[in-house]
């Protein structure tokens, strides 16, 4: 298992592997707070975190800064 590390431009980290696995009840209230997301767009295969908040920043209206900080602040 890697321990690649995701990281903002304010320096706030998390790694892959902590993320992968909580998004079960991350992508669920992700869900709750934005009803327009939908099942598919929080698939999260591993290994593919920037593509994901990438695609949840454009369908929120978001930058990948404000995803990723929603994303942790869950």
């Amino acid at each position: 298992m890697t321990f690649v590390v995701v990281q903002n431009s304010n320096n706030d980290t998390m790694t892959r592997r902590e993320l992968h696995q909580a998004w079960g009840t991350q992508k669920e209230k992700l869900k709750l707070k934005f009803a327009a997301l939908t099942d598919t767009d929080l698939l999260y295969p591993e290994g593919m975190e920037t593509e994901m908040i990438s695609k949840l920043a454009l369908k929120l209206g978001k930058t990948k800064e404000e995803v990723y900080q929603i994303i942790k602040a869950i």
